[in-house]
């Protein structure tokens, strides 16, 4: 974000107005003139201008402002009134001198404005300033903690999220003895926590968490620490060293600590059977941490914390079962976080009564057992319930339908049975977040209902054994996610599916559905990845007048029929697979593909040459045109396509998250959420390479880069261009009519694993420079019309004799590295006959320039030479 300069305002009119009229009004009128400067910079923002300024003399009456006993400001709440998508030039750059003429200010409040804040000094003479709240904007300069060090009577600063960059100095916090509360996360801060932070003696609230900080946390056991200390965040960092909680145990305010993604620290939480900590935990996270594992084990600290609400102990490598003191009848839990580790055994301990448990994490582990039938009993206020990916078993209770608090259900991967209860899909419209793939359970899909309306945002009931159609008259406001995909689903989709609007990512892929796609998808403007591969769909695709924002769309293995590019040409693919159906028509569609990263056309019937406008697909990664009727030569520029060059990890633009509250009253800003990552997954592609049929899933374009061409009826030369293409992992031309010889600039693909030069009408000699080609591991130049001999150098000595059959030309190297006719399978020589044939051919170059020279210099400089010249 760029920050424009804007010139402050001299108001020493204004004060000399102040000295020469008695004050007419209830607040200084330099105060006055300083709030209506503010107001005119909020109007050329666009922002949001509190009414009532400007509406009276008493600024004090105005809104967002409030006056002390001598009616002078003391406190500015302009919190969130700046827009960001109303972009302006005042509130780009806000020089806080303007604040400078509130002297009695106590609390200032700019939280949440995306401004350019800059000119801290200009806060020097606000002395009596202790709150001060920036969050959420663009601190400009350096040193800007340094710059606040002379307010001592600071209490509060929350500098959250303002892109504040360098080290923390400790200079910064020497004079602030007052200071209570120090939020800085969501920054760029590097170097290590200056100890002088823990010094400070009535600190309460210290957060530094999701920084670039490092080192250990200067805190031991003769540290002389806060005793006022409540709350320690310092999660998200790269700090490392050791920590023990035995170091904090004279804090007995302290309440909340999250030292969560330092993987390199450890962590001990062993305390003394005779010591007892002073404080009472309310919350504690200590996921991604290096953890010992006798916080299971015991004996620890949390044998003596009777008021832990929140634990977080997830991604830790942890082993053995649940210890009893975590689930035992006395426990405030109300957030319970496992998820990643090494956990096994029964939850039969967890299925007692916890009335308190809201959220539970225990997804990757290995905990085996049944989920209770009376669910809704042993947990009433349940919100979130995280099982995946363990060995649970047994059938969804009935009773979960009872939980009116449930919002989010994730039991994939599992080893679930039987048939889901209806009333999970009828009765529960609070479920927001549903995910049972990968289990072995079945019965009607949606428990057959009718006339379905979707209350779910996202609903993943893939990789099951679900059954019949899905129902009729689908509405549905708020589902963005749906995939059935692998199961026994039967019958047409409704036409109604095809009009919810609301629906961005939806897969019945590898099902036994049929009919037609109706028009109506082009209403669905939020689509943006469909998948209905490995079914019956007959019929063409609809023309859409309007562009839709698919990204990624397989229809690959139908019965699609028409051509394809009048609806295809209005939307921005990344990832486009058709194949396997019954297209037709030229190719001259895919330059409107302009984004395209992998383009699979093959298996149909389409016809023409290759466009040269292929190769302005600057993206492109994957291309499959084969098993066509496409003919003609390849165009020379394909040489030109990047291939896997410009490929970045990001496949999809898909950012969808969910957080959710416990929900009590009694929670605050500060506790603990859920938060899950919901980014779709996107299922596996096939791609054919090295003679097989290959399955890539997310992160793919990493992994492979391919051409293939096959089963056509190009012809014409293999344009020498082709050996650009230093980035392709795989490329087949097999089954073509492809003619003249082998370009030996075919060598610089050095990247290349999977070379196919199969059935085509290729003559003359197998260039040596191929030799060079490390990464290739399977080759087949058979069936064509290639003579000389065989090269047995490098990885050419590994290929069997398969990869040369149907060339009667082609010859062995002997024991005296002569070419011999082949007959029959080759057999490979070794490579030690390579190398030598490699020096007599050196060698009889060598001879052929020495004689040749000899000669010249014979006839010039050799007088018998010289008259066979003049004869000539």
């Amino acid at each position: 974000m760029s920050c424009y300069f804007q010139p402050g305002t001299m108001l020493g009119v204004l004060f000399v107005l102040q000295l020469m009229f008695p004050m007419a009004c209830a607040c200084a009128v330099e105060e006055r003139a300083a709030l209506l400067r503010i107001r005119s910079l909020l109007m050329q923002a666009n922002a949001d201008v509190p009414s009532s300024w400007g509406q009276s003399d008493d600024c004090c009456s105005w809104e967002r402002v409030s006056c002390n006993n001598s009616t002078r400001v003391s406190s500015l709440k302009l919190d969130s009134i700046y827009f960001f998508d109303s972009v302006g030039p005042g509130m780009r750059y806000l020089n806080l001198t303007i604040f400078s003429s509130f002297h009695e200010l106590q609390l200032l409040d700019l939280s949440r404005n995306y401004a350019c804040l800059q000119n801290f000094d200009g806060l020097q003479g606000l002395t009596l300033l202790r709150y001060l709240y920036l969050s959420g904007n663009y601190l400009v300069g350096d040193n800007v903690l340094e710059s606040l060090g002379r307010l001592g009577s600071l209490e509060a600063i929350n500098f959250a999220d303002t892109s504040m960059s360098g080290a923390l100095q400790n200079l910064a916090f020497r004079n602030l003895k007052n200071l209570r509360e120090l939020r800085l996360p969501y920054n760029r801060l590097n170097g290590s926590i200056p100890a002088s932070l823990f010094e400070l003696p009535r600190l309460e609230y210290l957060d530094l968490s999701e920084n670039l900080l490092q080192g250990h946390i200067p805190i031991s056991l003769s540290s002389n620490i806060s005793l006022s200390l409540k709350t320690l965040m310092l999660a998200a960092n790269n700090l490392n060293g050791k920590f023990d909680f035995f170091w904090l145990r004279n804090c007995a305010m302290l309440k909340e600590v999250d030292l969560s993604g330092n993987t390199e620290l450890a962590i001990d939480v062993k305390f003394l059977t005779s010591a007892t900590p002073s404080f009472q935990l309310r919350a504690l996270m200590l996921s991604g941490c290096n953890l010992d594992n006798s916080i299971i084990a015991g004996p620890n600290l949390f044998v003596r914390q009777h008021q832990m609400q929140f634990l977080d102990l997830s991604n830790n490598n942890l082993v053995g079962s649940l210890p009893n003191w975590m689930l035992s009848n006395e426990t405030a839990l109300i957030y319970l976080g496992l998820a990643n580790n090494l956990l096994v055994g029964s939850l039969d301990l967890m299925w007692q009564q916890q009335c308190n448990l809201q959220m539970i994490n225990i997804s990757t582990n290995f905990f085996r057992g049944q989920l209770p039938t009376d669910i809704s009993s042993v947990f009433p206020n349940l919100t979130v319930l995280d099982a995946s990916y363990n060995n649970i078993s047994g059938h969804l209770p009935s009773s979960l339908c009872n939980i009116s608090s449930l919002e989010f259900v994730d039991l994939s991967n599992n080893k679930l049975t039987g048939e889901v209860p209806s009333c999970l899909f009828t009765d529960c419209s609070w479920l927001n977040f549903l995910k049972l793939s990968n289990n072995n359970l079945g019965g009607p899909i949606l428990g057959g209902a009718n006339n379905y309306v979707f209350s779910f945002d996202e609903l993943y009931l893939d990789s099951n054994y679900f059954e019949g159609a899905l129902p009729n008259n689908l509405s549905g406001y708020s589902v963005s996610i749906m995939d059935f995909h692998d199961n026994k689903l039967s019958g047409k989709l409704d036409l109604s599916f095809w009009n919810i609007s609301s629906l961005e990512f939806f897969s019945v892929a590898s099902n036994d559905l049929n009919g037609q796609i109706y028009p109506t998808i082009c209403n669905m403007t939020g689509l943006s990845y469909l998948d209905i591969s490995d079914n019956d769909f007959q019929g063409s695709i609809p023309n859409c007048s309007s562009k839709l924002p698919l990204y990624f769309l397989n229809m690959s293995s139908n019965t699609l029929s028409g051509f394809p590019g009048l609806f295809l040409s209005y939307s921005s693919f990344l990832a486009l697979d058709l194949r396997y159906n019954q297209f037709k028509g030229t190719l001259d569609w895919i330059q409107d593909l302009s984004e395209i990263k992998m383009l699979l056309l093959g298996g149909n019937r389409f016809y023409g040459q290759i466009p040269p406008s292929l190769c302005h697909l600057e993206y492109l990664n994957i291309v499959d045109l084969s098993h066509n009727k496409l003919s003609g030569s390849l165009p020379p520029c394909i040489g030109g396509i990047s291939f896997g060059y410009l490929t970045n990890d990001e496949f999809l633009p898909m950012d969808s998250g969910m957080s959710l509250d416990v929900g009590l009253s009694v929670m605050d800003n500060d506790d603990p959420k859920f938060s899950y990552d919901t980014d779709y997954v996107l299922q596996g592609f096939t791609f054919s390479t090295k003679g097989n049929v290959y399955i890539y899933s997310r992160g793919f374009f990493n992994l492979m880069s391919g051409i293939d061409l096959s089963a056509n009826m190009l012809s014409g030369e293999i344009p020498w261009e082709i050996g650009n293409l230093s980035h392709v992992k795989s490329l087949n031309l097999s089954h073509n009519l492809f003619s003249g010889q082998i370009p030996a600039t075919i060598a610089n693909m050095s990247a290349v694993e999977s070379l196919d030069l199969s059935h085509n009408k290729l003559n003359g000699q197998i260039p040596w420079q191929m030799t060079q080609m490390s990464s290739l591991e399977v080759f087949s130049v058979a069936y064509n019309n290639l003579s000389g001999c065989i090269p047995n150098l490098a990885q050419f000595s590994s290929f069997s004799g398969d990869s040369y059959l149907g060339n009667a030309n082609l010859h062995n190297l002997t024991e005296g590295n002569k070419c011999t006719l082949t007959t029959g399978p080759m057999e490979v020589g070794d490579v030690d006959d390579a190398s030598d044939d490699l020096v007599l051919y050196i060698i009889s170059a060598a001879s052929f320039v020495l004689s040749f020279w000899a000669t010249v210099a014979f006839l010039f400089c050799h007088s018998l030479g010289q008259r066979l010249v003049l004869q000539l």
